[in-house]
């Protein structure tokens, strides 16, 4: 009996043992297809496509998440959330991030693809050598404008917006630095101007335009737009291409007193577990054909010289999209202006909604 008792335990025990080496074995296979990549990026900023071609190019799964703004965003991977291994910051995000550690160095060895890219938006302040990041996307913040309702305002100047035939049919997009901006810009100051009696002047500022604004809004801006809820609107170019391309009555102008360049990178977080699938990925949104299709989709400029050469004719010469010297000059990158200073600009900005 204690023989037979022993063979039993002795084969309970093998099979255990056999079933535990089955299961690592089929977790280890497992886990090696389904290699992940964590991506983390503005909301319909990406053709899917895309992403599809990537997944299956290299047998990595991208889980993909959006967000809605530069702070969301930090504040997620500042905080150890999901752990992302490819975000798309803006200029001044990248700054901050970058002073705060929160950022892997790039090996441009595994990013050939790089050389596509044109000088003249790389090795910018925010991000010198582009140690950190490599460019995706970049555009201007200007004024969107319905030319058969307004066919004698050119909206050539920040002042336009105060005409009283345009009162209360203008939207202004829900971003402080935006906003501010275009008050600060209208008054002669810098986009990145810290100090304390300009910031009042331009909050004074901005309260004479509000009998012309309908609105502070989000991404229902081209929505009001194309139902005629409004014929007015400032927001970035990138947001106004896919309704000044596809609607005549629409034209999008920079005004001459200056306004915003911005870029948008891709940067690897620190937390991130998975870095050489996040410098593939980087790597395969460089490639020209590839950031082609995603820039007609997107319709943003793309930083990419080979790929913008491959774009329709009437798309990479539009002077909207890509802005021409002249008024390439009367533009500014915006800088991290410190905590103190940007709830300085939040606040502000804050009392302007609440007036209106």
């Amino acid at each position: 009996m204690k023989q037979l008792m022993q063979l039993v335990f002795g084969a309970l025990t093998l099979g255990i043992l056999c079933l535990a080496i089955g299961y690592w074995i089929n977790h280890d296979v497992g886990q090696q297809k389904q290699e992940k990549l964590y991506v983390y990026n503005w909301g319909q900023y990406i053709d899917p496509e895309v992403i599809q071609q990537f997944e299956k190019k290299t047998g990595i799964k991208v889980v993909y998440e959006t967000f809605d703004s530069n702070e969301a965003m930090e504040a997620k991977i500042r905080n150890f959330g999901t752990s992302y291994d490819v975000a798309f910051p803006s200029d001044y995000t990248i700054e901050k991030m970058r002073k705060a550690h929160l950022l892997k160095p790039l090996d441009k060895k595994q990013i050939p693809n790089a050389k596509h890219l044109d000088k003249h938006f790389m090795n910018q302040s925010f991000d010198p050598n582009n140690t950190y990041s490599m460019p995706y996307f970049f555009g201007t913040v200007g004024i969107i404008y319905d030319k058969t309702k307004y066919p004698d305002i050119k909206f050539d100047s920040w002042q336009d917006l105060k005409n009283p035939r345009v009162k209360n049919d203008v939207l202004f997009v829900d971003g402080a630095r935006e906003i501010m901006g275009l008050s600060l810009s209208s008054l002669g100051y810098s986009l990145n101007d810290t100090n304390p009696k300009h910031l009042k002047e331009a909050e004074t500022e901005l309260k004479s335009f509000a009998p012309s604004v309908k609105g502070v809004v989000g991404d229902e801006i081209a929505m009001m737009l194309e139902q005629h809820e409004a014929g007015v609107a400032v927001l970035w170019s990138g947001s106004a291409a896919p309704i000044f391309t596809s609607d005549d009555r629409f034209d999008y102008v920079v005004p001459k007193e200056g306004s915003n360049l911005w870029f948008d990178n891709m940067v690897i977080p620190k937390t991130s577990q998975n870095v050489k699938g996040a410098h593939q990925f980087i790597n395969f949104l460089l490639d020209p054909k590839v950031n082609k299709q995603n820039t007609e989709w997107v319709e943003y400029g793309t930083p990419n010289k080979t790929a913008k050469a491959l774009l329709p004719k009437e798309m990479r010469e539009d002077p909207r999209i890509y802005p021409t010297p002249e008024v390439q000059r009367r533009l500014e990158v915006y800088k991290d202006l410190g905590p103190d200073v940007l709830n300085d600009y939040n606040e502000r900005f804050l009392n302007f909604k609440m007036g209106l």
